[in-house]
């Protein structure tokens, strides 16, 4: 099969090429997995994290992408969820241990042993890979392959984001950063608190107009001040500067939710302006998304088929893996983008 692999750290701003093109033999299902022919795999800023070294992979050589759709080729003998050419997908949650603390409290995404898919086991920018079959989700048929891939981490962790806001209808929420994640939680959010006013806080006018032309009240940079003090916020930006403006802007007993792996170090001096009395005072709170559960990823699936979501991608031929990566971490992107096998 043909794959791109990732062999160690990049810095993109010198390595346009981080991800090689190998040709592999086709993945093994062990008794409980399914073998996927993958058909496309969204590529996510966490790539970028992996690649640059901010999440290190548990081993190098190994295959990325956790935005995985395809269908079922073969089985393991022991795996009877799903029949041969359905269509799954894969997100970013591939194994937890399933008897600690956590996975015993359904908080998986914090159990000791998780691994990620296309992180600590090889993923989907590829034409085949594995997993055990407790971790595929049937897909809604509202969406086809390229629409879906998204779905399963810029949608999912994002409606994670969501509900730990904590925000109710008629609250106001803010987003800061506009990218893949951002533009599919502002259309969720105005289906769940059709009462509530979203307000966008992106780098370009080009995000702000696009915010606004999904629904957004009000979009502006996140130097701006809001028309209004607003109850949560969610940040999906891969930077600090915009946490302190996130606080700044937050109502007395306001919730950031900070929606990243990693951030990166490029303006880590911005912490050094963190002010208890500007920043955090009248009971501000911090929250941070850690991975992600297959129940999340489960109910964001029916609830996206359910309003039903739009999402706006940006398609790549599969050879053009490493110029998506690129464009990503240069900005050149609006929405999600997905590499399309055929």
């Amino acid at each position: 099969m043909k794959a791109w692999r990732l062999h160690g750290v990049s810095d993109l701003s010198k390595d346009s090429r981080p991800l090689k093109a190998v040709e592999l033999p086709l993945p093994e299902p062990g008794p409980t997995d399914v073998l996927i022919r993958v058909s496309c795999c969204g590529v996510c800023h966490t790539e970028l994290d992996e690649i640059e070294g901010r999440t290190v992979p548990l081993y190098y050589p190994v295959i990325p992408g956790h935005q995985v759709v395809g269908h079922i080729h073969q089985r393991g003998y022991e795996a009877s969820r799903f029949a041969v050419g359905d269509r799954v997908g894969v997100a970013w949650i591939y194994s937890a241990c399933g008897t600690c603390e956590y996975c015993q409290r359904a908080q998986e995404n914090l159990c000791p042993e998780f691994r990620a898919t296309g992180r600590d086991a090889n993923g989907g920018y590829a034409e085949y890979m594995v997993v055990d079959e407790k971790y595929a989700y049937a897909l809604p048929d509202v969406f086809s392959d390229a629409e879906a891939a998204p779905l399963l981490c810029a949608g999912a962790i994002g409606y994670r984001a969501l509900k730990l806001a904590g925000i109710r209808d008629g609250d106001i929420l803010g987003l800061t950063g506009f990218g893949a994640s951002g533009h599919l939680v502002l259309q969720t959010a105005s289906y769940l608190y059709p009462s509530s006013r979203i307000l966008v806080f992106a780098r370009s006018s080009e995000e702000q107009a696009f915010a606004r032309s999904l629904g957004a009240h009000w979009a502006g940079n996140t130097t701006d001040t809001p028309p209004f003090p607003i109850q949560a916020i969610i940040d999906t930006t891969p930077v600090w500067t915009p946490v302190l403006s996130a606080l700044r802007h937050l109502k007395p007993g306001g919730r950031l939710v900070i929606n990243a792996i990693r951030k990166e170090q490029t303006d880590q001096h911005a912490l050094l302006e963190l002010r208890y009395h500007e920043h955090l005072w009248m009971e501000k709170e911090i929250k941070s998304v850690a991975n992600i559960t297959r129940e999340d990823v489960s109910a964001f699936l029916k609830l996206a088929a359910a309003i039903p979501l739009r999402p706006d991608i940006q398609l790549y031929p599969f050879e053009m893996a490493n110029q998506a990566l690129v464009n990503l971490k240069w900005k050149n992107t609006r929405g999600a983008s997905v590499l399309v096998m055929e």
